[in-house]
């Protein structure tokens, strides 16, 4: 998926300033993917072994789980779909439907977490900062 995908996509696009942030899935920490992905991103690659580590299970800092999952789940749903194509198209139409007026604030949100987990040293989040 990569070599096949995920490169040439990112070779269609001006992405100098991306930056790739990936779980610590066995399957993604393999020597040969961070290999391939830091020859790709260079330093800009965040992930177990990679150039910038990635804390394990960080909920707190990582926008899908803390926001994107929750909320695309409680849409996709809410009319109880009953066949997968049901499924999918929900799932299809709720992620078209993200404008990005809400990512600009779940990024907000992000920056004001990463400033809390900096400043406090890695404690725990108060519940107040879940809040949307």
């Amino acid at each position: 998926m990569i070599t096949n995908f995920f490169i040439p996509e990112l070779n269609n696009h001006y992405v100098q300033e991306l930056w790739f942030q990936q779980d610590g899935a066995t399957c993604h920490t393999a020597r040969a993917t961070i290999d391939l992905l830091k020859d790709t991103l260079g330093d800009r690659l965040i992930s177990r072994f990679g150039p910038v580590n990635w804390p394990p299970r960080s909920c707190d800092l990582t926008p899908l789980d803390y926001f994107l999952w929750g909320y695309v789940k409680s849409l996709v749903y809410a009319d109880k779909p009953q066949t997968l194509d049901h499924l999918e198209d929900n799932i299809r139409r709720f992620i078209a439907d993200i404008r990005p007026q809400m990512l600009e604030k779940v990024i907000e949100k992000w920056t004001s977490r990463l400033d809390y987990i900096r400043a406090s040293r890695g404690s725990p989040m108060p519940e107040i900062i879940f809040k949307m």
